[in-house]
């Protein structure tokens, strides 16, 4: 089977060749294998057997796709927030409507202008549409967009104080998340609508799931909308304890929920398998917090071989993942050892880095 067979096959929980993969790496983590593999880090996911590719087009895009060689460096993005380079990754220091009036804040202006240059990140995505399952990531659509702009206190105050401005701004966060939706389905052969709403911590939801429910659930309804409509299937990523909205997910019709922290109260990958696996499919649940830093090879292999049988019990419905990136202090053999219960062997990523080296020689000649 190619990538997209496979991916196609799981989800619709028919038999596969193996179970498909879909990892993220810390970028030390990626250094670290593009050295061992001789390849550029951008290529070490392909490498190691992703079956899916995608890219951000939304503000995940100013977060995740600008890398800045040095701590310390900073950038402004489109939507007037800055961004600086800490400890590998872009965190916020800026937000343009913290100390906005409610006038000033519904005076914001979404970069409209620009959708043509956000959507041309897929275009090397795309090239590999003939055997790879390809997305459009158009996070984040609502609640986690707004707080990127005002500020997390603000936004949840606003949330409680003045809701009717919150409800206001959240839907406009959704019509821009919206609009790259229905460009991206329109434009791109893809196979899932990649959304994602970060509404929860390690610890429980971040606001009640009533207040979700009434100014939250129905912009997030208004992108899964979008991909439903133009047929594909609706992944949606949450980090953190988001246990009390499932149903509320698997109502609105999502597909595929990642990243499944099993670590987060009621977040038990194989606890939500049998309650909720006839209706939504899953990608994550490998432990990047204990496990695969920490665990032995031997019990990687157990606890993987675990987790893939306990989530294809029913002939599928699973995409192995982590639960984050794959940290750095993540020894070799471990990320191996998943792999290859995995059905990867060592052995064939290496050959597949050999192979991508050739293709990236025979492009320069």
């Amino acid at each position: 089977m190619n990538s997209k067979e496979r991916v196609q096959a799981a989800l619709e929980r028919k038999p596969v060749d193996r179970v498909p993969v879909f990892m993220w790496f810390h970028p030390s983590t990626a250094a670290r294998l593009s050295r061992l593999l001789e390849l550029p880090a951008g290529d070490v996911g392909q490498a190691m057997g992703n079956d899916v590719q995608q890219t951000w087009v939304n503000n995940n895009y100013a977060m995740e796709g600008i890398s800045h060689a040095q701590d310390g460096e900073t950038h402004v993005d489109y939507w007037g927030i800055k961004w600086v380079k800490q400890f590998f990754f872009n965190q916020i220091e800026g937000f343009p409507l913290i100390d906005a009036t409610p006038e000033e804040v519904l005076a914001y202006q979404f970069p409209y202008q620009h959708l043509d240059d956000l959507l041309g990140q897929m275009a090397p995505v795309i090239s590999y549409a003939q055997d790879t399952f390809i997305g459009c990531d158009v996070s984040p659509c609502a609640f986690e967009m707004y707080w990127r702009l005002r500020g997390m206190e603000n936004a949840l105050l606003d949330m409680a104080l003045a809701p009717d401005l919150a409800a206001t701004m959240l839907g406009r966060c959704a019509d821009f998340a919206i609009a790259l939706a229905q460009r991206a389905c329109a434009d791109f052969p893809l196979d899932w609508l990649w959304t994602g709403d970060d509404v929860a911590s390690q610890a429980g939801m971040m606001m009640s799931p009533k207040t979700w429910r009434q100014l939250i659930k129905p912009q997030i309804q208004r992108v899964f909308d979008v991909g439903r409509q133009n047929g594909r299937w609706v992944a949606y990523h949450c980090c953190g304890a988001l246990r009390p909205i499932i149903p509320d997910l698997i109502e609105m019709g999502l597909d595929v929920l990642n990243p499944v922290q099993g670590n987060c109260p009621g977040m038990h990958p194989l606890e939500l398998k049998h309650e909720f696996g006839k209706s939504l499919a899953f990608m994550g649940g490998m432990d990047t917090q204990d496990l695969l830093p920490n665990g032995t090879v031997d019990q990687v292999r157990r606890e993987t071989a675990r987790l893939l049988e306990g989530m294809t019990a029913d002939g599928g419905g699973f995409i192995l993942a982590a639960s984050h990136t794959i940290p750095p202090e993540t020894p070799d053999d471990n990320i191996f050892a998943m792999y290859a219960e995995a059905g990867i062997s060592k052995e064939e990523i290496l050959d597949r880095a050999a192979t991508i080296r050739r293709s990236r020689r025979g492009q320069t000649d």
